[in-house]
């Protein structure tokens, strides 16, 4: 745009400095035009170089098999050698600036533009309406011509300083720095957004026997995974033929793109956009609409960063809904999505939740990475995880990931919020602690064993973020006995992983929030044996068909495990647990299936399991080891404590879901789901009550994250 508003300015000026810019500059020229006067000498010069163009000029064969048409500007400049080189041109197709680069290599040296006897350079713009006609642009529209050489313009313009001369290059230097966009997110820190399903693409690739990976701590790094999956070669085995600038960004490519040497940056729009129906519900049609921005980078290779921004509204499953309304906050807001955020009421039963999550991702050195950010973690190898889970609302992090040898040692501290009234501080949420270790060491080639250790702690005495929970390498719970045994609440917790061979794996988890010894062996079921653990199998490729994997997972938690005696030291955020969704006082068995074939992929997940849940009336407020908030002071007895009392509930899930990817560079998916829910307690209060329902719905969706729908 600014050579056209030049070239508009020059028509303006021409007719005052014509005799004197005659008097003092020359055009580039070429043997042809040697006998030309001077005032024809700049038209015999673009009518060589259309000349040349046309002679030289090869439409790309591809483009003549879409017959494409078009116009674009040419941006070259003649130097005082007089060489021709090509600058830039404005196509969005590759073939064509390669074509134009190769031409204007061939033309001929040329004497070089004068001004006042002396050798200077100079830069034209010229429009190639493709494909090529061999016609001469009339001298009453001539291209526009660029100079940078201050002498060149007018008698009255200030002198240039040197400094000055290089900027007015500088815009220029930073076009032709971008290059054709290489997918350098392949190698780089940023993490690869965490989805069960998506990451069960590259599972097997990761626990092959002999591998030295560590796969308990999500989510992954792509300059981490790159060495097992090679993610180039499957993006160019998903692309699909697309001519135009539409077709690829639909099907292949990011919105934005742009790639030099030393930065990238990518940019994509958020969907998730559902309509459904609940059987159960008394309203006629579930939905979602969710927009947004999901924006990517990094500057060379250590730093990256990732953000995405989203603006929702929905209605959801009647027992979704209601679910959410039970972690309401006290701000009187209405609900909390679970995973999502604090909703507002939008029309009469939905909810308008925004959410934004991002974080900055450095590698100061080969063995460490450090981020900071607002999201999610996850530790374990199951669907499920008993340690530190990804169901509860994003939060702000800081987190350590140091690999080497055999050992991957991962360190989290996350910035808590309790918002249930009875905890609410001057009128504000609560805001409470928690500092996470997790030892990651590969035995052998087949056996891995973790090692975990959390604590939790709340502003007591105004000590705020205690520093000594800083020290990466320390024992938390000998901090946690030198500032007092009610300052925090420590877990520890153990998790291993067996490789069978390369396509069936065994793992599981066992979690210790408070046990004695003396009671486990009376044998008299003590409240006290506050435990939990998860068993579970993979089994890739399943009866030697490609890309099929079978799961099976066991999860057991006792009752008042996560919980504390003091009201806010309980292991949630949020109004959410910040292990398994369901708290504790459970058992659960699940099995899932998933398969992908090209683009499309297929699920099926079935999940069934025993729950104990409170009374919560006039005649019977205890606390039976389910809710997590509850303090297990209001246990109603010492012993016989077991998993289901309270209300004992038979829960079961089934969901199945199809769909097909529609882009792999944002992972763009059009989707259909069938959840089939059947929830029968035994007794009924306002918070239990009996509940079969199938809920269905189709959609479009960013898939990002892991969203669970089966409490």
């Amino acid at each position: 745009m600014r050579y056209y508003i030049l070239g508009i300015l020059l028509c303006f000026l021409q007719p005052a400095l014509a005799q004197e810019t005659n008097q003092y500059e020359k055009s580039p020229i070429f043997e042809a035009c040697e006998n030309e006067p001077l005032k024809t000498l700049q038209n015999c010069f673009y009518k060589e170089v259309y000349a040349l163009l046309f002679s030289e000029f090869k439409m790309p064969q591809r483009l003549i098999e879409e017959n494409y048409k078009g116009i674009m500007d040419v941006l070259f400049e003649v130097n005082t050698e007089g060489e021709f080189k090509e600058i830039y041109t404005d196509t969005n197709y590759e073939e064509i600036k390669t074509e134009v680069k190769r031409v204007f290599k061939t033309f001929p040296k040329v004497k070089p533009a004068t001004y006042n006897g002396q050798k200077t350079f100079k830069q034209y713009t010229i429009k190639l309406r493709l494909p090529l006609q061999e016609i001469w642009p009339s001298t009453e529209n001539l291209p526009e011509v660029n100079s940078d050489d201050e002498k060149t313009k007018s008698k009255i313009e200030i002198e240039l300083t040197q400094l000055e001369k290089n900027a007015k290059k500088e815009f220029d230097k930073v076009q032709k720095g971008i290059k054709p966009y290489t997918n350098k997110a392949f190698n780089s820190t940023l993490n690869i957004p965490f989805t069960h399903a998506d990451y069960a693409k590259f599972d097997r690739s990761l626990n092959v026997v002999g591998t030295n990976s560590h796969t308990a701590s999500k989510p992954f790094l792509y300059e981490d995974i790159s060495n097992y999956y090679d993610f180039n070669a499957v993006k160019e085995a998903l692309i699909k033929d697309a001519g135009t600038w539409v077709e690829k960004k639909l099907w292949n490519e990011h919105l934005v793109q742009i790639e030099s040497k030393d930065y990238w940056f990518t940019l994509d729009p958020i969907l998730d956009l559902q309509v459904g129906r609940d059987t159960d519900a008394d309203f006629r049609l579930t939905f979602n609409n969710t927009r947004g921005v999901y924006i990517q980078g990094g500057l060379g290779k250590q730093l990256s960063f990732s953000t995405s921004i989203y603006e929702s509204q929905g209605r959801f499953a009647d027992y979704y809904n209601r679910y959410a309304e039970t972690l309401a906050p006290a701000d009187f807001s209405p609900a909390i999505i679970p995973g999502r955020g604090i909703a507002k009421r939008f029309k009469e039963n939905a909810f308008d939740y925004p959410v934004a999550e991002a974080y900055l991702s450095y590698s100061p050195a080969k063995y460490l990475n450090v981020q900071f950010g607002h999201g999610k973690n996850f530790i374990g190898d199951g669907y499920r995880s008993l340690l530190l889970s990804d169901v509860a609302s994003p939060s702000p992090f800081l987190k350590l990931n140091t690999k080497f040898w055999k050992i991957k040692y991962t360190n989290t501290w996350m910035w808590l919020k309790d918002v249930r009234p009875e905890v609410i501080e001057d009128g504000a949420f609560l805001t409470k602690y928690i500092a996470n270790h997790y030892l990651s060491w590969n035995v052998n080639k087949r056996l891995n064993i973790g090692l975990f250790e959390s604590v939790i702690w709340q502003n007591s005495n105004d000590r705020g973020f205690d520093i000594n929970y800083l020290n990466p390498i320390i024992f938390y719970r000998a901090i946690e006995f030198e500032t007092g045994q009610d300052a925090g609440n420590a877990i520890i917790g153990l998790s291993s992983k067996y490789k069978y061979n390369d396509n069936i794996n065994i793992y599981g988890q066992f979690i210790i929030d408070e046990f004695s010894l003396s009671d486990i062996t009376g044998g008299e079921k003590s409240w006290k044996n506050k435990l939990g653990f998860q068993l579970g199998a993979k089994y890739f490729n399943a009866f030697k068909v490609k890309d099929l994997q079978l799961q099976m997972e066991y999860n057991q938690v006792r009752p008042y495990t996560y919980s504390h005696n003091t009201i806010v030291l309980n292991y949630a955020h949020n109004n959410q647990s910040l292990a398994h969704l369901w708290g504790a006082n459970f058992r659960e068995l699940l099995l899932i299936g998933r398969y992908n074939y090209k683009r499309w992929f297929g699920e099926a997940k079935f999940i069934t399991g025993i729950r104990g849940f409170d009374f919560n009336t006039d005649t019977d407020s205890f606390s039976y080891g389910g809710d997590v908030f509850a303090s297990e002071r209001d246990r109603p007895f010492e012993t016989g404590v077991e998993i289901g009392q309270g209300i004992k509930t038979n829960t079961f899930n089934a969901t199945l879901q199809a769909g097909y990817l529609v882009n792999p560079a944002s992972n763009l998916k059009v989707f259909t789901n069938i959840n089939y829910r059947n929830f029968d307690p035994e007794a009924t209060t306002i918070s239990t009550f009996v509940n079969s329902s199938i809920w269905f719905n189709f959609g479009v969706r960013t898939d990002l994250f892991n969203w669970y729908f089966d409490l």
